[in-house]
């Protein structure tokens, strides 16, 4: 099988676990141990694929002016600082380790 076909069987089988959602029971989506570990599941997602972006290059880890602008970002999420705030640090670190010659 080809790319395509792969990329239509792809699309076929996201389309059928989307309806097979509205399969899904309304009491288990209204109990809270259900929110609790959607919740918890979508952080920890979010987190690795933070991580993975982070350090990966191809198929090597590579550590760069990323990994000082992902530190920055979770310093400055430890003061509790807004989220514009965060990001902007994230991104002027990131920007003065490569002006420093951390590429």
């Amino acid at each position: 099988m080809n790319l395509w076909g792969w990329l239509l069987l792809s699309c076929l089988f996201a389309y059928a676990w989307k309806l097979v959602g509205y399969l899904v029971p309304a009491t288990l989506l209204k109990n809270p141990r259900t929110s609790r570990i959607a919740g918890t599941m979508t952080i920890g997602l979010l987190a690795s694929l933070t991580i993975v972006n982070a350090v990966a290059s191809g198929q090597s880890l590579l550590l760069d002016a990323r990994i000082g602008a992902l530190a920055a970002a979770g310093i400055a999420l430890l003061f509790r600082a807004p989220f514009l705030v965060v990001v902007i640090a994230g991104a002027g670190t990131a920007a003065l380790l490569r002006l420093a010659g951390w590429n």
